[in-house]
């Protein structure tokens, strides 16, 4: 059982930057891949980074330039650094667990809202 925790959501100004975190329980090197999503009010939730276990990276359109997906293996964790903040990038983020086999694992989320 992989348990995940999200932090570093909060309120911020447009043009600002934030750095959420995703602790995992188990060993982030065991994942195959591991992911950001995010869900605004209203909307459907969306993918918005991928890191995978070799390292590679893949984004939104809505976020590349702007979003740095990373992880610390050492620390188990994973992070998502978002600078020059847009409003339309509030929602609640998601961090994902990737597993071998048939059973992903998710987080309960953390909100980042962003005044214009």
């Amino acid at each position: 059982q992989v348990r995940l925790v999200e932090s570093g959501g909060g309120l911020v100004q447009a043009g600002e930057s934030l750095r959420l975190s995703c602790a995992v329980s188990g060993s982030i090197v065991s994942a195959r891949s591991m992911d950001w999503y995010r869900q605004a009010p209203g909307q459907q939730r969306e993918l918005v980074a991928v890191i995978t276990r070799s390292g590679s990276t893949n984004y939104a359109d809505s976020v590349k330039g702007r979003f740095t997906i990373s992880r610390d293996n050492a620390q188990n964790t994973m992070y998502l650094q978002m600078n020059n903040l847009k409003p339309e990038d509030t929602a609640v983020y998601y961090c994902k667990y990737n597993a071998w086999g048939p059973t992903d694992y998710w987080g309960k989320g953390t909100l980042v809202t962003v005044s214009s």
